[in-house]
């Protein structure tokens, strides 16, 4: 353990003019290999599914048994709730999407309305994080960046629209400006944790070095089509999410129980287990980005389907029903092919899981999740103009439009949303140690990234723009367990995140 780790954060920043300097062995760990967003998933990068070993079919009968008549029972019921819920969806389209104004957050004067819809819907759009020229300024400077780095990996190699950049300095201003944090801390107090000694802290964001994206008016090639970040087959493998026993109220048939907005079962969760390229192994409570232009529906924007809970439980037990005919039998008529009459429990297990591969993200589509009436329930988020923040919860299902109609630019700074946990201070160290160096963010693609880039920020520039509260989240400050008003819980995820850092021994 290097010795600048070990004192205070000002004479750690004082003493690092060389980089290295508060690298520590927890930082170190092996690259992924190279890639690009599309090596994410499985249609985007040109591949076909592939059936999954036979251990998925134990894996599914091990889930559910002993409550296979509670399991059935309960899907009966979720259909009849997804057949009243998606006409609303529908009808409403973008309207649904909860908006808040973030001087409204600044002032403590949320509505109760939109905390409602926001529990409900899993998605926000808050306006007005970043003040409109700032950001366009930013956008302005990430074009110089690349404009001066034209080596920058990007997707599709052709027509670049998704930059393979983690460190540029606009990216660093944001992930670390204030108005930012704050948002991000008003969105965690949504969540919460049935054990009050969590060591977990909401209202102390860590920061997750994501992509960027300027999509081009006419583009088709990034299609991503209805899908779910944070792992795949994860989701039912007991290594996975079961090891905090996140769903496990759906696999006993009462689903109705699950909440999605429990937090301490989710600590113990592994979303990465087959090293993805893309794959995130940082628990993000969010999936986000800052808007960079004035976007709207059919302009390359995101989709999102506003029914969370209802939703991840119809995806999560859709493997386990197959139906008894097919469309074909019913005339192409889809209310007897949907009907729960026409659908049952395998037989015997087999290994699908819908839209799921090991190492890729879980995609979700008509054919295979012919429930959730994807063509319509998925809506686009309002239009956005620049400074906007959009996010959506970690289980919420998205897209983003499968070509942009519209006449300018469709340009975003990806930026997640993360709580301060143990393991998300160890990923941050892997993290600071690739902004170090310049390479890629651990769970995206490896090689040389950013190392050559003209302009690449190293510690003494970020400390001349971000606060303390920015310092800490990018694991380059201590943070202060002597705080006042902490919890213990708190108090604890500090210590300990400030000893996977190298702050202390």
């Amino acid at each position: 353990m290097l010795s600048t780790l070990r004192h205070s954060t000002r004479t750690a920043l004082t003493t690092c003019t060389c980089q290295p300097s508060v690298r520590t062995a927890a930082t170190a760990s092996q690259q992924k290999r190279a890639g690009d967003i599309s090596d994410a998933f499985v249609s985007l990068s040109g591949q076909d599914f592939k059936p999954l070993p036979p251990r998925y079919a134990d894996l599914k009968a091990s889930l559910i048994r002993g409550n296979e008549d509670a399991v059935r029972a309960s899907w009966e019921r979720l259909l009849r709730e997804l057949r009243h819920d998606i006409p609303e969806i529908v009808e409403t389209g973008s309207a649904i999407v909860p908006e808040v104004n973030f001087s409204d957050i600044r002032s403590n004067n949320v509505s109760d309305a939109f905390k409602q819809a926001h529990r409900k819907r899993g998605v926000a759009v808050v306006r007005g994080v970043v003040p409109e020229q700032e950001a366009l300024d930013w956008k302005q400077q990430l074009r110089e960046y690349i404009h001066a780095n034209p080596h920058t990996k990007a997707f599709p190699a052709d027509k670049p629209q998704v930059f393979e950049l983690y460190w540029s300095p606009t990216q660093m201003r944001a992930r670390t400006h204030p108005n930012l944090l704050a948002a991000q801390k008003f969105l965690m107090s949504f969540w919460h944790s049935k054990d009050p000694s969590a060591p977990i802290s909401t209202q102390h964001p860590t920061s997750y070095a994501d992509r960027l994206r300027m999509r081009l008016p006419g583009d088709a090639k990034f299609a991503l089509g209805p899908h779910v970040d944070g792992g795949s087959v994860e989701r039912w493998e007991p290594d996975g999410y079961g090891r905090g026993r996140v769903y496990d109220s759906i696999w006993a048939g009462r689903w109705e129980d699950f909440d999605p907005w429990e937090a301490s079962c989710r600590l113990p969760v592994v979303s990465d287990m087959y090293q993805g390229v893309g794959a995130c192994s940082m628990f993000r409570m969010y999936q986000g980005w800052l808007s960079l232009s004035s976007t709207g529906p059919f302009e390359g924007t995101l989709l999102v389907n506003p029914l969370l809970a209802k939703a991840t439980v119809y995806f999560l037990l859709r493997p386990f029903f197959a139906p008894k005919r097919g469309p074909e039998a019913f005339g192409g008529a889809s209310e007897g092919f949907l009907s729960p009459d026409n659908w049952a429990l395998e037989p015997q297990p087999s290994t699908n899981i819908q839209g799921a591969t090991p190492g890729h993200g879980q995609e979700l589509s008509a054919l295979l999740h012919p429930h959730l009436d994807l063509e319509r329930s998925m809506v686009h988020v309002p239009r956005v103009q620049p400074g906007d923040y959009v996010a959506w919860h970690c289980d919420t299902i998205h897209a983003v439009d499968k070509k942009h109609g519209g006449t300018a630019d469709s340009s975003v700074m990806y930026i997640p949303t993360c709580p301060l946990t143990e393991p998300n201070a160890a990923f941050v160290a892997r993290q600071r140690a690739a902004f170090l160096e310049g390479t890629p963010c651990p769970d995206f693609g490896g090689g040389e990234g950013e190392k050559r880039h003209v302009g690449r920020p190293v510690i003494k520039d970020v400390a001349e723009y971000a606060d303390k509260e920015g310092m800490r989240a990018l694991g380059l400050a201590e943070w202060d367990s002597g705080e006042e008003g902490l919890t213990q819980g708190q108090k604890e995820v500090m210590d300990r995140a400030n000893k996977v850092l190298g702050f202390y021994v």
